[in-house]
């Protein structure tokens, strides 16, 4: 089961819950997405990776073999880190998945799942009703990573945070950035839905 954060009132009109439950598919699509090209890039990257500079960790637990690199003194490698976020969001354990993110923001450097992670950190943020803390994770990812691919949707989701503060005239100008700056992406049209909405 995907994670989602749509919240529906019973006071909404069958045309807002339509577009919410639209809003959600299309979510769900960006994180199934997300997933498959997280698993891409990690597959390419072990492919490329400079095997002498691994170091090889035999567990006695199990008897299986991980890589390790080296300057990472951690248990957990960056991608079983990420999976364990991303699986507690599955299944809805917000607490578990935002200690995972925030340990591999707090310690990695990865430039895929340290953007990826602190998207979730601000949609658990979003979903915990903390819109500072939210807007601060979403504006990190787009600073710090403007290319990345998530950075469209993060820029659409501080116009949540503002929308849901009720700064309007601040989130219909991060939407309006949206769909003028990010045409082709999902984000943008998500974004024009919810100007459509606003007017």
């Amino acid at each position: 089961m995907l994670f989602t954060g749509t919240l529906v009132s019973q006071d909404q009109s069958p045309e807002d819950i339509l577009f919410l439950k639209i809003q959600e598919l299309e979510e769900e699509i960006a994180f199934l997405r997300s997933e498959v090209e997280s698993q891409g890039y990690l597959i390419e990257k072990l492919q490329n990776e400079d095997l002498e500079n691994a170091v090889v960790n035999l567990s006695d637990e199990n008897d299986s073999q991980a890589f390790r690199f080296e300057g990472i003194n951690d248990d957990e490698t960056i991608d079983e880190l990420y999976q364990k976020g991303i699986n507690s969001l599955n299944l809805n354990e917000l607490d578990a998945a935002e200690e995972a993110f925030l340990k591999l923001v707090e310690n990695y450097t990865d430039e895929e799942k340290l953007p990826l992670s602190l998207f979730w950190l601000g949609e658990i943020s979003l979903i915990a009703l903390k819109y500072e803390n939210s807007k601060d994770y979403f504006l990190s990812l787009v600073s710090q990573f403007p290319d990345h691919w998530r950075s469209p949707l993060a820029h659409k989701k501080i116009g949540d945070v503002y929308l849901s503060q009720g700064l309007y005239d601040e989130a219909k100008e991060k939407y309006k950035y949206v769909a003028n700056s990010y045409p082709e992406n999902t984000a943008a049209s998500l974004a024009l839905q919810i100007l459509e909405n606003m007017e």
